[in-house]
């Protein structure tokens, strides 16, 4: 196929050119009817290109023209059997995923960290989870791998398990070892379904983390606004057979739409198309430029007194296969800064904007499409910032965090039981003994300890008693506050 082609948005272009009367939805008939407010600022031009099905555009839920080849492109460009334009991001490719895997009542090994639309899919598919935990990077208090003698023991407990499913690059940019993943689960006659989010650049350079397609993944969900130039909310679905695995493509396809909009976004679709197109032609310049771009910033960042800004050097320690360099994890905890703090100050005072913070750190991601300058004035603020702090004493940041996790509560309500259970608000130094209706997570490293539907037990509340007590974050509880939480009714 000829990766320069783009033929949703060539379709667009081709109905724009033909200056219909136009009494299609949606009601601005293309250009000419947005607010003046709006086009004053950044132009009408690329309002005609919000279109819906027609005879030129396609139809996402049953293509067969235009979106059609696009997404025949992106499959080739990937090494996918098939691939899927996702318009309700990468949520509801994770939803469609498990609903694809599992059936009510069957069970499916999810990591303890996966994000928060595996338990929409385990709502919206009746499974049941074994959860299997992560290890923690204690040098910097956030999660590490998901470790392939965990996977390899749980199937063995639960030889019924239909699937796996896993974060890998997690938003930190740490990769777990799927290949030997993908292996255990086809041992098993399981599939392996990756929440790859964060890792739609990863196939284009050979110093960032193997891909999950190419490690033997049989599904994969990507969010390809995050680093490779399309819109937000604007992802993808990838799907490939292999040796062990027993995938039906029309549940797939019947699951998406299920999950996705019937009025689907051909912006968001012809950003997809153009994404892709320019991966397929550039992706070696851009990957190159941004992990340029990360290694000056994390090499300059070392040399500040008070800071720290993680690495390779992690691969091999706590079950991280490799990571993804480009995604920068800096610690100023050597200046007695959180990374709330730290994060904050970039903000307020520098106009440096990060992805985000934790108790610890903070994370900043490194694109083809930033600057030198962006750098610099990354760099400079972390400069500036350790000056002002540095009183001839740098705190001693090395001490490598133990986080001794309590047991796994007992699973008594299945995801979907415990969200359409009814429930009741307690306070929270009642909830010991009671079944959770919903989740509460220390941050970092945000792994939940209580998963609606499980029991809280008395290690489980006395270890988040002690985050609470100490002021530390949670996700969780009622108002975003911890001294409400919400149980099954008795």
């Amino acid at each position: 196929m000829d990766q320069n082609e783009t033929p949703l948005l060539d379709a667009i272009e081709k109905l724009i050119d033909t200056h219909p009367a136009y009494f299609r939805i949606p009601g601005h008939r293309l250009e000419q009817g947005m607010s003046e407010r709006w086009t004053s600022k950044v132009g009408s031009r690329i309002f005609a290109y919000d279109v819906t099905e027609t005879p030129f555009t396609d139809d996402l839920h049953n293509p067969e023209g235009a979106i059609l080849k696009a997404q025949k492109l992106l499959a080739e460009l990937y090494g996918a059997d098939r691939s899927f334009f996702l318009v309700n991001g990468t949520t509801c490719g994770n939803e469609a995923m498990i609903m694809s895997a599992v059936s009510e009542g069957e069970k499916i090994m999810i990591a303890r960290n996966a994000h928060k639309s595996a338990m929409m899919g385990l709502v919206l598919s009746g499974a049941k989870p074994v959860y299997v935990m992560p290890d923690v990077l204690g040098a910097w208090n956030i999660q590490g791998g998901i470790s392939t003698q965990s996977v390899n023991e749980a199937f063995k407990k639960n030889p019924d398990c239909k699937a796996l499913f896993m974060v890998s690059p997690s938003y930190y940019g740490i990769a777990s070892d799927l290949r030997e993943t993908a292996k255990i689960c086809h041992e098993h006659n399981g599939l392996l379904l990756v929440d790859e989010a964060h890792g739609g650049h990863v196939y284009f350079d050979g110093r960032l983390p193997e891909g999950a397609l190419r490690a033997g993944a049989d599904m994969c969900v990507q969010s390809m606004h995050k680093v490779t130039g399309a819109l937000t909310q604007s992802s993808v679905m990838h799907v490939k057979h292999h040796d062990g695995a027993d995938m039906d493509i029309e549940k797939i396809i019947s699951n998406l739409q299920l999950v996705q909009s019937t009025s689907p976004s051909y912006l968001l679709m012809a950003s997809l198309d153009c994404a892709r197109m320019e991966l397929a032609l550039n992706a070696g310049r851009m990957m190159d430029a941004a992990v340029k771009l990360a290694q000056y910033a994390r090499d300059e960042i070392r040399k500040i007194p008070g800071f720290k800004c993680m690495g390779d050097e992690v691969t091999g320690v706590s079950e991280i296969a490799g990571t993804d360099t480009t995604r920068l994890v800096i610690s100023a905890k050597g200046l007695g800064l959180t990374g709330y703090e730290l994060e904050d100050r970039l903000f307020e005072r520098f106009n440096v904007n990060t992805e985000l913070s934790d108790c610890d750190n903070v994370l900043a991601i490194v694109t083809y499409a930033n600057t030198k300058e962006d750098i610099l004035r990354l760099v400079e603020a972390c400069r500036t910032i350790s000056a002002e702090n540095h009183n001839d004493t740098i705190i001693n940041d090395n001490s490598v965090i133990n986080l001794d996790f309590p047991p796994l509560p007992e699973q008594v309500l299945t995801p979907r039981q415990a969200y359409f259970s009814r429930s009741e608000t307690i306070e929270w130094s009642k909830a010991e003994g009671r079944i959770s209706a919903q989740s509460i997570a220390p941050y970092p490293p945000g792994i939940p300890i209580v998963y609606p539907g499980e029991r809280i037990s008395r290690m489980a509340w006395e270890y988040i008693e002690d985050f609470r007590i100490k002021g530390r974050h949670i996700h969780g509880g009622v108002g975003g506050r911890l001294d409400l939480i919400k149980v099954i009714a008795e």
